[in-house]
């Protein structure tokens, strides 16, 4: 019986877990100004519209932000956290405590997209520079914004980019002094959320 429980767990987050990271995507995009023409945009739209139609009425666009996929990112987060306490043999005793691990565990997941796609970048600028893949552009899409105050701040090394190193540490810094320190004080379980 603990082995089935183990596996509908595994189960669970897995495949949570990538639709989380879908729906995030589909916010991040829109944060970046990514191109939504490109095929994987399209992919990540058809994928989230079902469920993000409905939260559009009630849920109004802010600042040219697209806010119903931030809140449907939180809202599969926590439906996620649910599932994963109650299958592991927990009640759910305290709602708000449950909203805000679905808070952090969300931010955690919005830092590591950055982070995996900045290492992504480095990567395709080492073996695939100016390629036109839709992939390796809607990375490097993403990765810009992030990047770009970096670079102004920066001075040029020739043909030498360091700024990925300083976006590394940042990332690093936000996550080990914000997001775990947020995780332990609120008392989050270690395996609730794959991305803390």
């Amino acid at each position: 019986m603990i082995g089935l429980s183990t596996a509908a767990v595994y189960i669970l987050q897995t495949i949570g877990s990538l639709y989380l990271l879908i729906v995030l995507l589909r916010f991040i995009l829109q944060l970046v100004r990514a191109d939504f023409y490109n095929p994987l945009s399209q992919f990540i739209v058809r994928a989230t519209h079902p469920l993000l139609k409905p939260l559009r009425k009630v849920i109004p666009s802010f600042a040219g932000l697209d806010l119903a996929s931030l809140v449907l990112a939180i809202l599969v987060q926590l439906v996620l956290m649910a599932l994963v306490l109650l299958l592991m043999g927990y009640g759910l005793d305290n709602p708000l405590q449950l909203l805000i691990w679905s808070i952090i565990g969300v931010t955690a997941l919005f830092i590591k997209v950055f982070f995996f796609a900045l290492i992504i970048s480095v990567i395709l600028s080492w073996v695939a520079q100016g390629s036109h893949n839709p992939a390796a552009e809607l990375i490097n899409q993403i990765c810009e914004p992030l990047l770009a105050p970096i670079r102004r701040i920066l001075p040029s090394l020739g043909g030498l980019d360091l700024s990925p190193i300083f976006a590394f540490l940042a990332l690093n810094l936000i996550d080990m002094l914000v997001i775990r320190n947020l995780a332990v004080m609120t008392g989050m379980f270690k395996g609730l959320s794959m991305a803390v």
